[in-house]
């Protein structure tokens, strides 16, 4: 334990002098991030935080090593594991700086992502048998490999989508990895033990100033070396040492709040028909915030949840049968509560139900006939013939009726769709766009399971009403005038003209 323990105060004093210099040499190179957006912060804050943790949890194994004494800690395999757990962290480090620095593309970070989880895989941390409780063993054989980057890069990449909040990457990392070393110690695993003691401290002493208030962010370098020493270690030491029943769902169930956070953000962004690595603000985090809850409380929410848990995690690695059943019942409700208590099914159904909207019925015919309408509005001799193609959109695009309305909403003309036969309105859904803002309105009205409109209609109706008043304006109608044009022209039709 003496051992474990200087590890951990040795990198947290490394990391706590190396970020200072880390936040120096952001604002430098203007290496910041900037108000706006996604962004919640007011001021420009330096985003180089994880060259302060990789200095921090590199410190500590490099002193052992040029000292001799990483061969009272590790033995000769453990050495040559630290060093290629060492080597992939790098890779990530510098994959995720420059895109702190510079910006890299998401599929170029991908793949380094993959290459670094192939290293760990090639080192030995790989998912080879995994156990399930009540289901017995499972072994991967030749699908280890793509089992392990599957982990690894899912990993590396909730991390980085959880880090959104002051302080809250590191501190769900924090937690996950004192539950990585409390199931290292009792199981034995020492080389784990030591790894997560030097992480824990690492971003320990880097919390010291990214904790709200943050005055220096972590950025893609922290989460993104964070998120593969944990991922990797996670599979490395309860996966070798503790029970085969719970070996898979201990690092599951630690890494909980960032797992669901990403499992979540991956459906979100299929029903909202986006990328799967673009950004949004539909997170945990970004949802406890638009309930009106400040910054520092959300943080710290979900600081209880990922304690609860890890507890749950500890308590999964070490109880009897039925205390493993209890504590996986007890972690499904944290979990359960969380999204419950931030309204995140509600959600998942609204977004849901937008994406239907998008590709309703209405909006499928009116978005094939709007373009065609130009053209024949176009062609159209007089006033009267353009108004009468609004009857030829009313039977194609499916509308129930369009009227025009006068200034004292008076219906002066109406076209009825091909399948309007009840006149019972209380069940349409109408919309009213103005005609050259002086008093005239077309409304459309038809039959819509939502009982509302939806965005994509309200702008195709916007172009048809553009289409129909700029047709209006060639034809000179005095609907498209403004009211002191057609006050004048009034006049004069009454004045008798002078003689001269």
């Amino acid at each position: 334990m003496h051992t474990y323990l200087i590890s951990f105060v040795a990198a947290t004093i490394a990391s706590a002098l190396f970020t200072p210099l880390a936040r120096a040499i952001a604002f430098k190179f203007n290496i910041v991030s900037v108000p706006g957006g996604r962004h919640i912060h007011g001021r420009s804050i330096p985003r180089m935080g994880g060259l302060g943790i990789f200095l921090g949890a590199v410190s500590p194994f490099t002193a052992l090593y040029f000292t001799g004494s990483i061969r009272e800690v590790l033995n000769d395999t453990e050495e040559m594991r630290a060093l290629g757990l060492l080597f992939g962290g790098a890779v990530m480090f510098a994959v995720g700086l420059l895109d702190d620095v510079k910006g890299v593309r998401a599929l170029h970070k991908l793949s380094a992502q993959i290459v670094a989880a192939v290293i760990a895989w090639k080192f030995g941390f790989r998912i080879d048998t995994v156990g399930l409780p009540f289901l017995g063993e499972f072994n991967f054989g030749v699908l280890s490999l793509p089992a392990t980057v599957l982990w690894i890069v899912g990993i590396i990449n909730a991390v980085n989508l959880i880090d959104g909040l002051d302080g809250l990457a590191a501190g769900v990392v924090f937690f996950a990895g004192v539950t990585n070393f409390v199931v290292a110690y009792l199981t034995g695993t020492v080389f784990i033990a030591v790894v997560m003691a030097v992480l824990a401290g690492a971003v320990l002493g880097f919390l010291f100033f990214n904790f709200n208030p943050a005055r220096i962010f972590m950025g893609d370098s922290g989460s993104y070396f964070l998120g593969y020493i944990l991922a990797a270690c996670s599979i490395a030491g309860p996966l070798q040492k503790a029970s085969a029943t719970i070996s898979i769902v201990v690092p599951l169930v630690a890494l909980g709040v960032p797992i669901i956070d990403t499992l979540l953000a991956i459906v979100r962004r299929f029903l909202e028909r986006r990328p799967l690595f673009s950004p949004d603000r539909g997170h945990i985090h970004h949802r406890l915030l638009d309930m009106g809850i400040t910054h520092r409380r959300a943080v710290l929410i979900i600081y209880g949840v990922s304690i609860a848990l890890c507890v749950g995690a500890i308590g999964i690695a070490f109880g009897r049968s039925w205390e493993v059943g209890a504590a996986i019942l007890g972690v499904s409700a944290v979990l359960f509560g969380l999204i419950r208590f931030i309204g995140y099914f509600e959600y998942l159904m609204v977004i849901g139900r937008q994406k239907q909207r998008i590709r309703s019925r209405h909006v499928e015919w009116l978005r094939k006939v709007v373009l065609q309408l130009g053209p024949r509005l176009n062609s159209t001799p007089t006033e009267e013939a353009a108004l009468a193609e609004l009857k030829w959109l009313a039977e194609h695009a499916r509308f129930d009726f369009i009227e025009l309305l006068g200034p004292k909403d008076e219906v002066l003309k109406a076209w009825a769709g091909a399948d309007y036969t009840d006149m019972d309105r209380r069940d349409m859904c109408t919309a009213r766009f103005p005609v050259a803002n002086n008093g005239f309105t077309l409304k459309f009205g038809w039959r819509s399971e939502y009982g509302d409109v939806p965005p994509q209609m309200d702008i195709l109706l916007q172009l048809v009403v553009d289409q129909v008043q700029a047709a209006l304006e060639v034809h000179q109608s005095a609907m498209t005038r403004q009211p002191a044009e057609a006050v004048a022209d009034a006049v004069a039709a009454t004045t008798p003209a002078r003689a001269h």
